[in-house]
């Protein structure tokens, strides 16, 4: 009943269906590898962000060079501000809107001298590419948490005197006349004591985990449905070679060679070779013209 499967065309259909389920699997498993990774970092996130601030000896050093599992690492620092020397990031953006970050050298009281991001500021309506004013930080002796990031990568772009088109720390150190930690940055999130006025804090690290999951159940399915289609086909071709036969068997009992309907149809072009009137039909007599001139 199913012996049609075996014949070239139908081996070559299962052959395709098996490559697209295949190729379906292959990117299914990779959106599961995806989402494996995103949720490693959010994990990530989740433990680092909210832990409490360490402090001590040991955040100096995870300035100077940052683990990869130790980003957003909360820290607890005390120094001062070296607000002189405040520089602006370009092209940041928040809720949709264009700005800046502020970036402040922070000494802490053993000596050493990291970076601080402050937060954001808009684009001003008063001058051209500033914003409209840049909140002074805390003077004198301040207690400043942060989370960690590392420093970004360079771009090839020009920026105007007092501002970076990156937080490349390598390219900041080299502006200023004293070392900086070069390894990692801390994002400020809390002041004391607090200053009047400050930037606007930053968003949280994303923590949704994207729709993967999701992508890798329709990629799976995708490649069960392509066999449900090759069966469902099958057996379409099954019913109809059936009703054929039955069809053939019922001819060859009023003793035709072929199924009622084709004989049928091979009846019908006959008689359309006669007009109503009896007459030749012009392709009719065009055969019969062919076949006087036929040679012998």
């Amino acid at each position: 009943m199913y012996r049609f499967l075996a014949s070239t065309r139908w081996v070559g259909w299962l052959l395709l269906v098996v490559i697209f389920a295949a190729a379906c699997v292959g990117l299914g498993k990779w959106q599961m590898d995806r989402r494996t990774e995103v949720l490693a970092e959010i994990a990530k996130v989740n433990t680092n962000y909210f832990a409490e601030p360490l402090t001590g000896d040991a955040v100096y050093g995870k300035f100077e060079s940052l683990p990869e599992d130790d980003t957003w690492l909360t820290v607890q620092l005390t120094g001062r501000y070296l607000s002189e020397d405040t520089v602006l990031v370009r092209n940041r953006v928040k809720a949709g809107r264009p700005g800046y970050e502020v970036l402040v050298p922070f000494r802490t009281t053993e000596g050493k001298t990291v970076v601080i991001d402050r937060g954001y500021l808009p684009i001003g309506n008063q001058r051209a590419g500033e914003p409209d004013e840049i909140p002074a930080p805390p003077s004198g002796t301040v207690t400043v948490k942060a989370h960690l990031k590392p420093g970004e990568a360079k771009l090839q772009r020009g920026a105007p005197a007092g501002q970076i088109a990156s937080i490349h720390l390598p390219d900041l150190a080299a502006a200023l006349n004293y070392p900086i930690a070069q390894g990692a940055y801390g994002i400020s999130y809390e002041e004391s004591p607090a200053p009047a006025t400050a930037p606007q804090p930053l968003d949280r690290p994303d923590t949704d985990e994207g729709p993967h999951l999701s992508y890798s159940y329709q990629w799976f399915m995708f490649g069960a449905l392509a066999f449900v289609g090759f069966w469902y086909a099958a057996r379409q071709q099954k019913r109809l070679n059936a009703q054929d036969a039955a069809e053939l068997a019922e001819a060859q009992a009023q003793g035709f060679d072929a199924p009622i309907h084709r004989v049928r149809k091979v009846q019908a072009k006959q008689v359309r070779r006669l007009r109503r009137d009896g007459t030749l039909t012009d392709e009719a007599y065009e055969d019969a013209m062919l076949d006087e001139h036929e040679p012998r």
